[in-house]
């Protein structure tokens, strides 16, 4: 609120009482509304009652996924939930490879190494 839009108000009220009473209107007003932007400030400032939100957010996300994934009994929908989740999680691997290809030539020779050494070892 402006300065001079209080001092206007009360400059065209004629009756001094009259006068004080709406100034303590306003004065409660701007009060009530200092205190809602008091509140929403220290809301946004509690960092650990933010993370606390977040974290019941994500674990109310999961569960939501995690219900509709599970198998319903009558033999559709989840097993081909989790079919169509691993051939996406496939399909995302190949992405990387392909992307990467010294990484994963390079994962590549440790498992072939560590395969062609368990299969020539000696037993004594």
């Amino acid at each position: 609120m402006d300065q001079d839009q209080g001092q206007e108000r009360t400059q065209q009220v004629s009756d001094p009482d009259q006068a004080a009473a709406q100034l303590r209107t306003e004065i409660e007003e701007v009060r009530t509304e200092l205190g809602d932007t008091v509140e929403a400030l220290a809301a946004k400032t509690d960092v650990k009652a933010r993370a606390h939100d977040k974290a019941d957010e994500l674990k109310r996300a999961a569960s939501e996924k995690l219900s509709s994934a599970k198998p319903t009994g009558n033999g559709s929908g989840g097993a081909g939930a989790v079919t169509s989740g691993a051939s996406s999680g496939l399909a995302r691997i190949r992405t990387t490879a392909r992307q990467n290809p010294v990484p994963t030539a390079a994962l590549g020779a440790l498992v072939g190494g560590f395969l062609i050494g368990r299969l020539t070892r000696r037993e004594y």
